[in-house]
């Protein structure tokens, strides 16, 4: 089985939020995983592979613009297409 549309190369830095320039629509038409420390996460809101880190909300604490409060995770990094 072949796809007919071909996957856009996983840049080494991508973000879910739409407003910031790390965002790429064209890559989250398919689903993406992302492994960190040999574990896969389904969590993560951004990453940068070069760097090694991930970011995950933090709890249920939201910003005073309503959006989760994010940590950066550092460690070995790696994005896959599933």
């Amino acid at each position: 089985m072949t796809e007919a549309t071909a996957r856009p190369e996983l840049p080494d830095h991508l973000s879910i939020d739409p407003s910031s320039k790390f965002f790429v629509r064209e890559v989250f038409e398919h689903d993406i995983g992302i492994r960190f420390n040999g574990k896969e996460r389904n969590d993560v809101e951004e990453y940068c592979i070069s760097e090694g880190w991930v970011k995950v909300p933090a709890g249920k604490t939201l910003d005073r613009k309503g959006r989760p409060l994010l940590i950066k995770l550092k460690g070995q990094v790696e994005a896959f297409y599933r």
